[in-house]
């Protein structure tokens, strides 16, 4: 049972953006999946709470902020996000649950250096051959100078980056109504969905 965990110790990079959607690609997959919010402030589980009858089911997986513990039974899939301040016995949880990790970033300096102590703990772990980690950047342009500075620091890392998550309205406004990317026309998201063809299939893997 794959366990995927999106993780920053900073907050307000898009984690929770993050989680649902790939929780909402693993349904489309028609994957029993399980989302699990450790965070206080609850995103995903309220995201969960406005998701329509009608679409494909994902359950919600019981864990807090202060104790985070193995998934339940009866499913295939678990996607877990998590708290900005991800540090000592919560990091050390989250590491021994995850396959995967993601790790949303936004590429200012500010970010890139609030988060370098956390990467290079995620880079160590996987070293170790323990999970596989991925970088995703958040609210980027691939094509700017700002992207080419994100890349060139995490290749620096020797972390992969998974692609990147453009700034529009579609995930404001399908996130209002509990839904993904995967949970409506493809026409309707087509540029998004390209951004997330590659981090589908390292999901995947």
């Amino acid at each position: 049972m794959p366990v995927v965990v999106i993780a920053n110790p900073k907050g307000g990079v898009g984690k929770t953006t993050l989680a649902t959607n790939v929780a909402g690609y693993f349904a489309s997959q028609g994957h029993a999946v399980m989302l699990g919010d450790a965070d206080r402030q609850q995103s995903s589980r309220l995201w969960l709470g406005l998701r329509p009858p009608a679409a494909r089911p994902i359950t919600t997986w019981d864990v807090s902020a202060d104790m985070i513990v193995k998934p339940p039974k009866g499913t295939t899939h678990v996607v877990l996000d998590t708290p900005g301040g991800l540090h000592g016995w919560r990091f050390n949880d989250v590491i021994k649950l995850a396959d995967k990790i993601i790790v949303p970033l936004q590429p200012s300096v500010f970010d890139i250096f609030a988060t370098r102590t956390f990467l290079d703990q995620l880079a160590e772990h996987r070293n170790a051959g323990k999970m596989q980690v991925g970088i995703v950047g958040m609210r980027v342009d691939s094509r700017t100078i700002a992207a080419d500075k994100l890349r060139s620091f995490v290749d620096g890392l020797g972390l992969p980056v998974l692609g990147y998550v453009r700034d529009t309205q579609n995930y404001i406004h399908l996130a209002a109504r509990g839904l993904t990317l995967f949970d409506v026309a493809p026409s309707r998201v087509e540029k998004d969905l390209e951004q997330w063809a590659r981090i589908c299939r390292w999901l995947d893997q």
